[in-house]
């Protein structure tokens, strides 16, 4: 079994600023790390690799220092690690990420077919959650998303069986394998780095990739060339001055502090109201 599994390394989110004049974030000395809920895929690849053997290899498009967090998946456990980097890169949306990853697994599968393409379910700075379907769609893959739990995998008849978390449930679903899933956050818990990974990981050779080496077809497909997102403003949520509204119980009826509530949110927003009377009358 050969799985790929897609990381991104981020600036840690929790030490972002925004620029007050240029509105844009401040990168400058925020720490790196790989995005959180890569990582939830990182650890259930490992799982099914040591259920069934095979490798894990981890895959990463960035600058040269993205190779730390590649480092790091090797410590927890992956089999090989590839850093897709070029200037020519710089600048890469959604659309221009998933096209060069998708040419990367391409180049990987000549050494070994992939069966499964691991990815978080989105990224904690750009938040779109749209690179995962990008690469399953150039791919021709199944796509599999916000998926809780592998049920069960069957090589043999190169099937799989997933639940996913919907809206209003959990769904189970069974498609065919290769196939292309974005793992849900909090379905496992990342395993502890050992002592022996973590000396592999230092003197591993990461594998570093120019665009000719990912055997990119089409260079007008890259980097700001391929994106036609375009970021006009970044800016920060504007704090909320509005003060808490508390109801006192003590000498009063909890039907009519309620029904005061429901006067003055109905007040603030009237549209509520209608939508309210609408769903409870259909």
């Amino acid at each position: 079994m050969h799985i790929v599994v897609c990381i991104k390394q981020v600036p840690d989110s929790a030490q972002i600023r925004v620029h007050p004049v240029t509105n844009t974030i401040m990168r400058q000395g925020v720490p790196a790390i790989v995005n959180p809920y890569d990582l939830f895929a990182l650890e259930e690849a490992l799982r099914l690799k040591d259920q069934f053997g095979g490798r894990v290899t981890a895959l990463c498009m960035g600058p040269p220092q993205a190779e730390e967090s590649l480092r790091k998946c090797i410590s927890f456990g992956a089999t090989d690690a590839v850093l897709v980097t070029d200037r020519a890169f710089a600048g890469a949306d959604t659309l221009a990420t998933s096209y060069a990853l998708a040419a990367a697994i391409r180049k990987i599968g000549q050494e070994q077919a992939v069966d499964l393409v691991f990815t978080g379910k989105q990224t904690i700075d750009g938040d779109t959650a749209q690179v995962g379907p990008g690469v399953a769609k150039r791919l021709g893959m199944n796509l599999l998303t916000y998926v809780s739990k592998i049920v069960e995998v069957d090589l043999d008849g190169r099937t799989l069986k997933v639940e996913r978390r919907a809206e209003g449930g959990v769904q189970v679903l069974q498609t065919t394998l290769p196939s292309l899933i974005t793992m849900l956050e909090g379905t496992n818990q990342m395993r502890f780095a050992t002592l022996e990974d973590m000396l592999r990981a230092g003197r591993f050779p990461v594998r570093r990739w120019s665009k000719e080496d990912a055997e990119i077809e089409d260079v007008t497909k890259i980097g700001l060339k391929g994106s036609p997102t375009v970021v006009s403003k970044v800016f920060g949520p504007t704090p909320r001055q509005q003060k808490v509204d508390l109801q006192v119980l003590a000498d009063s009826n909890l039907n009519d502090v309620t029904l005061n509530l429901l006067g003055k949110l109905f007040t603030t927003h009237p549209q509520l109201e209608e939508e309210l009377v609408e769903r409870l009358s259909a």
